[in-house]
């Protein structure tokens, strides 16, 4: 006898063996028990949550000669008929393949003979969606007024595209996604059934994978099962059959990214190309990571929802507390665009490769404001690991050492960097962001920019006004501009130009200055004109 798939051998042959439904079943076990079956049913919902599945055990329990508490007995004649495909009371239409109209008129007219065995007709049409226009008007009248041995049930996976006039006519049940748990246990039932040894995390991860799908985690169990054939089914060769990353190298990934090492970023993507894993998994599985980190941060209570085992939840806990939620939401949105842009990507190494380093060096970036809060949240944590080092000075914890050595050569002045220039982009993220940035100024450069007020002025500068003379001349000439130069160089990571202006706090204050001076005015007074006509 031929193999024949986990998931239709372990298809329910009766609602009792349905999983994740009960909402659907406890309704139509009552139907029947109190002989209240109506004519025209929809079933809609995701792929795989047992949609069919349930239409043909309803067909069975309404044909069935002796129905126990509502389900089919499986074991009178019209119940084994309809199991093996051979009875002539339930027809079951692909509507995908059968869309025109005279599919439909061809089932209007077979509606009007009544079954020579059984009590019902039943026409299962599995995704109706795809009918056309004409074909759902063919079956208008049929499903709202037919035989009385005749039953319809519709089945789709996309119940927006049915005209309203069908859904008004039926009794619409949706099929929710199933959760992990259920799945679980139904995967540990069928490996136990088929002799197979696997590991629970294994099956854990499988049905994880399935998004809710039962019919899915069952093929991705059959294949997990045909690659390792004969063997235990671990949770490292699940991975390595779906091509799927382990959690401890996500985390490795995100501490790389948060602390903005690009080299261990990039080895750790390499090493993840090395061992084949498919890359599109690998961006989806990451966001996925990030948003159980993002949970996890944002409540203690966060078990169920998070769905991990106890000791990742530990190492989640422990790895959210030392980051920025900022970091995290710009991650997530970062990689959400890509998990979009890398499906259809000829090089997705290379995508991923250039997210990577956009993050792990944000002076490269110049898209946004996530960018600056990066380098501003770089800048805090150096700022305090400096203060630490002070700290430990001034304790005498930390012993300095001086070169006493006589006629020591003096360092070599360091090259300074030449930056690009600031673009008006860069100048306005600067003045929306200054509250932050002035946390950061270190004194007395802190001192004099305490009344300062910010704009982006002429010829893409910066303008910086005070309403103190003093303050003014201390930042517009000599060590004091020069400080506050290379200040702003180095949070924005371009050389900001600019320029500081005194104005007196009654003076009201413009948000985009306009130098006057700079605009030639074209006008001819009545000499002008005299000097001309002598020349």
């Amino acid at each position: 006898m031929s193999y024949v798939a986990l998931y239709r051998k372990f298809r329910p042959p009766v609602f009792e063996d349905v999983k994740g439904q009960d909402h659907i079943i406890t309704t139509l076990k009552n139907q029947i028990r109190s002989d209240r079956v109506g004519h025209a049913y929809l079933f809609c919902g995701t792929r795989g949550t047992g949609k069919t599945s349930v239409a043909k055990i309803l067909a069975k329990a309404v044909n069935c000669e002796n129905p126990q508490d509502g389900s089919p007995c499986g074991e009178c004649e019209m119940c084994r008929e309809i199991a093996a495909g051979n009875s002539m009371n339930v027809i079951e239409i692909d509507a995908a393949s059968n869309s025109g109209v005279e599919n439909v008129r061809q089932i209007v007219d077979e509606v009007s003979y009544s079954p020579t065995k059984g009590k019902k007709k039943v026409y299962i049409i599995d995704e109706v969606h795809m009918l056309s226009t004409a074909a759902f008007n063919a079956l208008l009248k049929t499903i709202e007024e037919p035989p009385s041995y005749v039953m319809f049930i519709l089945a789709t996976t996309e119940v927006h595209k049915i005209p309203i006039t069908i859904l008004s006519r039926c009794q619409r049940y949706d099929f929710h996604r199933i959760t992990i748990d259920t799945i679980q246990d139904r995967l540990r039932h069928v490996v136990d059934e088929e002799g197979i040894e696997a590991e629970d995390k294994a099956l854990r991860y499988i049905a994880k994978t399935a998004d809710g799908s039962m019919r899915d985690s069952l093929s991705l169990l059959d294949q997990c099962i045909a690659f390792n054939f004969g063997e235990v089914l671990t949770y490292d060769k699940v991975l390595g059959v779906l091509g799927a990353v382990d959690t401890e190298v996500f985390s490795r990934l995100f501490n790389a990214l948060y602390s903005q090492d690009v080299q261990s970023a990039l080895t750790v993507l390499a090493d993840v190309v090395i061992q084949g894993r498919e890359l599109t998994q690998f961006v989806n599985d990451f966001v996925w990571y990030l948003r159980n980190l993002m949970l996890v941060q944002a409540s203690d209570q966060m078990e169920d929802v998070v769905d991990i085992s106890t000791d990742n939840l530990k190492a989640l806990k422990e790895q959210a507390e030392g980051a920025s939620s900022d970091a995290i939401l710009r991650f997530i949105r970062i990689f959400s665009e890509l998990s979009a842009d890398i499906r259809y990507a000829t090089q997705k190494r290379i995508l991923i490769e250039i997210t990577m380093i956009k993050l792990c060096k944000p002076q490269m970036d110049k898209s946004g404001a996530g960018s600056l809060e990066d380098r501003l949240r770089v800048l805090e944590e150096h700022d305090d690991e400096t203060e630490k080092v002070l700290a430990g000075i001034r304790n005498g914890q930390i012993a300095v050492s001086v070169n006493s050595q006589a006629g020591a050569q003096p360092a070599a002045p360091a090259v300074k960097k030449v930056l690009d220039r600031a673009v008006p982009e860069d100048i306005k993220l600067l003045v929306s962001n200054w509250s932050k940035v002035f946390m950061k100024v270190e004194a007395p450069l802190k001192l004099y920019l305490r009344d300062a007020r910010l704009s982006l002025g002429d010829g893409d500068r910066l303008l910086i006004v005070f309403s103190s003379k003093l303050n003014e001349s201390m930042c517009a000439s000599g060590g004091g501009r020069e400080s506050l130069q290379n200040f702003l160089d180095g949070v924005v990571g371009k050389h900001v130009e600019f320029e500081t202006r005194f104005l007196d706090q009654n003076q009201n204050f413009e948000e985009h200055y306009v130098d006057l001076g700079a605009i030639k005015f074209d006008i001819e007074t009545e000499d002008d004109e005299e000097e001309k006509e002598s020349e």
